[in-house]
């Protein structure tokens, strides 16, 4: 800003006089470092001004301030020596406490060094900015990083480099280091003319020093920008300028901790940090949905919840699926090891192969249907891993599109089983007395679900190892998967280690049950294997006969442990693949497993087979064990729009991004429905009717009312309700304003709509908005309504299609007549060897001009018409 001579003539003498001295202290030597000081020393005690300037000048037309408060260049000042009177120790009161504070946050961002503001100070950085994210470190303040091998590093200071032709008039990079000794000496000369300088204005030296934490800006000699050095010589790597004493000491101090840590080798300055990132707090990751990372990383147990202050406990209980809600595939043992062997393939060639056996573009006919491709009949997975007949491009095909589906719904299903058995189920595996470890069976996934399953089990051993209960690296297991080709089962076990590969699904039924009452059974037979866990994915859709699926869940329980095995089918997320899920479920309740639940006699003589039930529960998602209420008629029903399934979102990784030509959104969601069960074990908290125990565990009606009511309450001083005594969220909850309307499957075998307002309760209200797809609840409602589901019509429709094949169905045109002509020397003879006649010739006017031939030919010039006749009678009479 320019003030020309002229007006500023028109000044008030106070203004007059502070820009002059202003403009005084510009043109000074040291300009940069006594400004600072003089305006302080001007807001402290302002100077006398000179005679001809305080004598007062009178405007007519003067300004009026509209302020009636006094600025504090109008009050009357005060001599230097009553500023020299005042200690140093009335210096620190006398400064603007929010001045401090912004100063702070100016330098040090979102951090604070630890003592750095006062308890009055801290409260109003607070009450300004929250509190600071953690201790204020060296990398904060502009100090490099330091690189693996122990070198300094900093992306923002570019390296000193010249430029030098060579032959073909290229240009080479030629990189130079500048000498910090001639530099130091250098700026040590300046820092003492700038002394004497400071002496001659009578200012304090260390207002000089105040503003001096790094000389190399100082007009003279630029020190280089890499490698700045203070006026000791010693290397400064601060990049921010102190505004008083406090924050100069603060500065400092992290430059000597930066200094004694450089000392230290890379190894243990690695160390140390882990350990510090160890210690804080996991904060949650805001992922976007929209655009992922695709090789991102898999860290971490994914059933751990976020522990919001604001959630209810009860509420952070009942999540479902993963955390964070979009799965990462993990990339060291999943992502990388596929990558390297799709490598060799053209995408061009797979994409056409999966596009050739799944159904065209989008593979309708994979794990995911696309919205566009909904309209196609609804079947199960087209490429299976248990097929015998796989070309080896089939097979990159199928562990291109079908493996990172089917990891994802595998590992969702995982952790709610995880979440409701909670860490005692899977600490039993692992540290069995016996030292047998946990034995798992893939079945239909192709190595997905193992592959989710040991990352499960893995943080779960970690979490073991901190604790010092287990020391090896890897958990203990025995993994078993069913591949039926060579071609596939060559790719698969490159990342699946120390894994058995089978051909083909064990028959235990017909082979082991009854060898011995086979003549050549040769005596009592070999024992049969046993699993803990079975994942039984996308295996019951391609067997149409009933008996088939029958016969598959046979054998699959047959080899389920009886000592608390756990039992997941898995299918697609559409109504066929939900049919064929509660149809396991049906038949599980009705001839495998005594629910924990009372039965009517009814129900309990409604099984006529041979097996014998043995206790067990269903685990999830159903939290009763009744009837399903969206299953009421076994078989397909046509038209049916409610069922039962959930979602689960993953992030593409590069080659299925490639296959599938996707370039707008790099995640996926996969709809599918599954069924977890256990046998041998009763919930906890459960005790049979005939126990003289106490049971804790609420099924039924009065499950369902204990939770309308609601539990966590003030004044509520009961334990945590059971899972399996909650309802579960069907749909994604409905929000509007004021309420939150929650479509629920409720323990007593109903769906119901709650409605949850604000005025029920602010907690209650808070965290059904933070509710989502497939969540237990367990805050009560105020009002609750009987749902109606949309199921369809019982019995199979031609082609299956729904409404439209129905209508089509029934407006069929009638069954086409086909008349058959017997020949006496021909015998039968159909319409192709009918003789041939004279073909009749088609007449202009129709039927009537037939007619009119006809009678012509018969010798009637004209047929007599009947009212003619009666006319002709009634005349005579």
């Amino acid at each position: 800003m320019m003030i020309s001579a002229g007006k500023l003539q028109n000044r008030c003498p106070g203004c007059r006089a502070q820009l002059l001295s202003f403009f005084d202290a510009l043109l000074l030597p040291g300009n940069r470092t006594t400004s600072r000081p003089f305006l302080r020393q001007r807001l402290q005690a302002p100077s006398v001004a000179p005679v001809a300037a305080t004598v007062p000048l009178w405007r007519p037309n003067s300004t009026r301030h509209f302020s009636t408060n006094r600025p504090l260049r109008q009050e009357p000042t005060r001599g230097i020596n009553a500023t020299e009177s005042l200690g140093a120790s009335n210096e620190t009161e006398s400064e603007d406490i929010e001045t401090i504070v912004r100063q702070a946050r100016q330098t040090f961002g979102n951090t604070l060094p630890p003592g750095y503001l006062s308890p009055e100070e801290y409260r109003l950085y607070e009450r300004l900015y929250g509190p600071p994210l953690r201790e204020t470190t060296p990398e904060d303040v502009g100090i490099p990083y330091r690189s693996a091998e122990g070198e300094l590093y900093d992306g923002l200071l570019p390296k000193h480099a010249l430029l030098r032709e060579i032959q073909g008039g290229l240009l080479e990079e030629v990189e130079y280091t500048i000498d910090r000794s001639v530099t130091a000496e250098a700026k040590d000369g300046m820092a003492d003319d700038i002394l004497e300088e400071a002496e001659r204005e009578n200012l304090d030296p260390e207002e000089i020093d105040l503003e001096g934490v790094a000389l190399e800006n100082m007009e003279g000699i630029d020190a280089p920008e890499s490698v700045p050095t203070t006026a000791d010589g010693r290397v400064d790597y601060l990049n921010v300028k102190a505004n008083n004493r406090r924050e100069y000491n603060a500065l400092l101090k992290l430059q000597r901790d930066f200094e004694a840590a450089s000392l230290l080798p890379a190894e243990e300055i690695h160390e140390e940090e882990s350990i510090i990132e160890q210690e804080e707090p996991r904060e949650e990751e805001e992922i976007n949905e929209d655009e992922g990372e695709p090789d991102a990383s898999f860290s971490g147990p994914v059933w751990e919840t976020h522990k919001s202050t604001r959630l209810h406990e009860h509420t952070t209980m009942g999540r479902s699926g993963t955390y964070p809600s979009t799965l990462q595939l993990p990339k060291l043992t999943f992502v990388e090891p596929i990558s390297a062997l799709l490598g060799r393939a053209d995408v061009t060639h797979v994409r056409e192969a999966a596009e050739r056996v799944l159904g065209g573009p989008g593979l309708p006919y994979g794990p995911a249907t696309p919205k566009s491709k909904s309209n196609l009949p609804q079947k199960g997975l087209q490429l299976q891993a248990g097929h015998h007949r796989m070309s080896e491009i089939e097979a990159d095909a199928f562990i291109a599109t079908m493996l990172p589906g089917l990891y994802a719904s595998v590992m969702s299903a995982l952790v709610e089983v995880r979440k409701r058995l909670g860490e005692d189920w899977l600490r039993g595996l692992l540290t069995r007395t016996d030292g047998t470890p946990p034995r798992v069976l893939d079945v239909g996934a192709g190595g997905a679900g193992l592959a989710a399953w040991q990352d499960v089990l893995q943080a779960q051993w970690d979490v073991l190892r901190e604790k010092g209960e287990v020391k090896n690296r890897e958990p203990p297991g025995k993994r078993t998967v069913i591949v039926g080709n060579d071609n596939l089962r060559h790719r698969i076990s490159r990342f699946l280690h120390n894994t058995t590969f089978l051909p083909r699904l064990p028959d235990y039924v017909h082979s082991v049950e009854g060898s011995e009452r086979k003549l050549d059974s040769g005596g009592t037979p070999a024992p049969r294997k046993v699993f803990d866990v079975i994942i039984a994915s996308h295996m019951l859709m391609p067997l149409e006969k009933e008996y088939k699926r029958k016969e598959f869940l046979d054998n699959l329980w047959s080899m389920l442990s009886p000592e608390g095995g756990v039992l997941i089918v898995l299918e697609k997320g559409h109504p066929r693949g939900f049919e064929a899920v509660a149809n396991v479920r049906s038949r599980i309740l009705d001839e495998f497993i005594i629910p924990p639940t009372p039965r009517s006699r009814g129900e309990e003589l409604q099984s006529s087979t041979e097996r014998t039930p043995e206790p067990g529960m269903i685990i999830a998602p159903c939290t009763n064990h009744t009837a399903c209420p969206m299953y009421h008629m076994p078989g397909v029903s046509p038209g049916r729009k409610d069922f039962c399934h959930f979602n689960q979102r993953f992030i593409r990784p590069p080659f299925l991004q490639q296959v599938l030509g996707a370039s707008h959104r790099s995640h996926e969601d996969i709809k599918f429905s599954y069924l977890a069960v256990r046998r041998g074990v009763y919930p906890e908290g459960y005790a049979a009717p005939a126990s003289s125990s106490k049971s804790t565990f609420l099924q039924g009606q009065q499950a369902a009312d204990r939770a309308f009511a609601g539990y966590g309450k003030v004044g509520d001083a009961g334990a945590a309700p059971h899972a399996l005594s909650l309802p579960r969220n069907i749909l994604t909850p409905l929000k509007s304003r004021g309420h939150v309307t929650l479509d629920l499957c409720t323990p007593a075998g109903t769906i119901e709509r709650w409605v949850v307002p604000k005025s029920f309760s602010k907690q209650a209200y808070h965290d059904a908005r933070k509710a989502s797809w497939g969540d237990l609840w367990a805050l009560g409602a105020k009002t609750r309504t009987a749902r109606k589901i949309r199921l369809g019509r019982a019995g199979a429709a031609p082609d299956d299609g729904g409404v439209r094949a129905r209508d089509a169905a029934a407006g069929r045109k009638k069954h086409k007549v086909v008349e058959i002509n017997v020949h006496p020397q021909h015998g039968v003879l159909t319409h192709e060897k009918q003789p041939k006649g004279n073909v009749e010739r088609r007449t202009k006017g129709g039927r009537k001009v037939k007619i009119d031939d006809l009678l012509q030919q018969m010798g009637i010039d004209e047929l007599e018409d009947p009212d003619d006749k009666e006319d002709a009678e009634f005349m005579r009479s």
